[in-house]
């Protein structure tokens, strides 16, 4: 393989983070409706993204959501979810949890190669998960031991017992002799990295390794980079790229003559992100009276043309069991009340709000126009700082350099976890700076609690924690909407995650 110039300008943080567990599969185009129809001939998709991968390593920390949306389709971990969620086998064929959630045991699936047609073995696996381990990714470091057991079985040991562990098992499995990730990433998915220019092109060939018959459809896909939203729309009319994902606003200039339109969700949660740390908003009244100044609803109906539904929360609704319902719109729009705030918190006249925003993403930019509307009728004057993605990583969220931004968090994995970790008082990923010993009493609970119900309970809890500090502005999981040529394309499925799934996708 051949992967060029691999440095990195930059992914998106979306994700795209669901209002809804999708269905199974949303299909569209001709062909069968399992998805097995065959391609004829060469079948190749030119897919448009306006963001990067920072790093090609599945095992780098430093990656986030287009880039791991991108890896998908390249690593697999010893399982993968479905399109609800559950948990699938990969490269394990089979596992048995036990001890309540202490031991997780893998037997893996036999004859599954590497792109470079090597078999995975468990040397491999354990080699995986040590560096998942020393780099700290979320889960991982509640791992006590990983041991080999049999020509075929591992055990994972925690140092506690957590049912709720399977998820982060989809992490990628990588060669344990590969010196170079970044420079020759090796996985054993439904695609190979053939080359990647930054800010053109990054291209997916065909597995013919592939442990899972028929797939992929395609023969080859090349995920092109354009600068922004506009510039995607284009692309997309003048038939220089087949498809692309775009949101409400981009969404009503595309000809559902021309074009067929797939819904889905994000999977991420869009919020106003209040930095608890920098004055005035350390302090609670002024971070309620800026909720109090947003309406939600004319967010969804003036940014995304109505298409969305308000959450409030810091959890997508989609994690229906864990989502905590009564959030759906905590701070109704109130201006009286907001200024009334403002006015005891010493700001009867308002203050100056700067909102920084990474203007690769139409989304929310828009969405940053009419909050500084809102915000205007309470007393509060906004301004919008635009920045490009590699920025915004750096010092709004890296260094946190900032009074409030316009983004979206996806999840590594289907798991309320994956979406609540950052927001401990100690946690690393806690770039709004927010603390609540309230909050951490709640969220740890919940990692120690085995019983279902009473988890869901205590993630219901610490939403309200994360609510009640009015810590941010929770505004929605994003409507999502692929869009390809009329008829060509077939096979696309949704997930309660931010994924793309090439391997499904046929040419008709």
């Amino acid at each position: 393989m051949n992967v060029k110039k691999l440095t990195a300008v930059a992914l998106a943080l979306m994700l795209v983070s669901a209002a809804a567990i999708h269905s199974p599969c949303a299909l569209f185009g001709g062909g069968k409706k399992d998805g097995t129809a065959a391609p004829k001939g060469p079948a190749e998709l030119r897919y448009g993204l306006t963001s990067e991968p920072t790093t090609l390593d599945p095992l780098s920390a430093a990656n986030t959501a287009d880039g791991r949306s991108i890896l998908f389709n390249v690593f697999e971990g010893l399982v993968k979810p479905d399109t609800d969620g559950n948990m699938l086998g990969a490269i394990a064929e089979s596992w048995t949890i036990e001890q309540n959630g202490l031991v997780y045991a893998f037997t893996l699936r036999e004859g599954v190669k590497f792109h470079d047609g090597s078999v995975v073995t468990l040397r491999d696996v354990e080699f995986s998960l040590n560096a998942a381990m020393e780099a700290k990714f979320s889960g991982f470091t509640q791992i006590e031991k990983v041991e080999q057991s049999g020509s075929r079985d591992i055990r994972i040991t925690l140092k506690a017992p957590d049912t709720e562990f399977l998820p982060y098992l989809t992490i990628g499995i990588v060669p344990v002799g590969n010196a170079d990730r970044e420079k020759n990433p090796i996985g054993t998915g439904p695609f190979i990295i053939e080359s990647y220019i930054p800010q053109q092109s990054l291209v997916l060939k065909k597995n013919p390794h592939y442990w899972k018959a028929g797939f992929p459809k395609l023969d080859q896909v090349t995920i092109v980079f354009v600068a922004d939203s506009d510039a995607l729309l284009l692309n997309l009319r003048g038939g220089n790229i087949d498809g692309a994902g775009v949101t409400g606003s981009l969404v009503q200039q595309i000809d559902p003559a021309r074009f067929d339109i797939v819904s889905g969700n994000s999977n991420t949660v869009q919020l106003l992100a209040l930095n608890n740390a920098v004055k005035p908003l350390d302090d609670i009244r002024v971070r309620q009276a800026v909720n109090y100044a947003i309406d939600v609803p004319e967010i969804i109906e003036t940014a995304f043309y109505g298409k969305g539904e308000p959450s409030g929360s810091a959890l997508i609704p989609g994690l229906t069991r864990y989502y905590n319902k009564a959030l759906a719109n905590p701070y109704p729009a109130d201006l009286n009340r907001a200024r009334a705030l403002l006015a005891e918190a010493g700001y009867p006249r308002g203050f100056n709000l700067e909102i920084t925003v990474p203007s690769n993403y139409t989304m929310h930019v828009d969405t940053a126009q009419v909050v500084v509307n809102q915000l205007a009728r309470a007393g509060i004057s906004a301004t919008i700082k635009l920045v490009d993605w590699a920025t915004w990583l750096s010092d709004t969220y890296r260094g946190r350099k900032y009074e409030a931004t316009i983004i979206s968090f996806d999840a590594n994995n289907v798991s309320p976890r994956s979406f609540l970790s950052r927001y401990r008082s100690d946690s690393g990923s806690n770039f709004i700076n927010f603390k609540s010993a309230d909050y951490d009493r709640a969220y740890d609970a919940a990692q120690r609690e085995t019983n279902d119900d009473r988890r869901a309970a205590f993630y219901q809890e610490a939403q309200k924690a994360i609510s009640d500090a009015a810590a941010s502005v929770y505004i929605q999981d994003i409507r999502s909407f692929k869009v390809f040529p009329r008829g060509r394309y077939g096979g696309v499925v949704n997930y309660p995650l931010y994924v793309l799934d090439f391997s499904t996708v046929y040419r008709n």
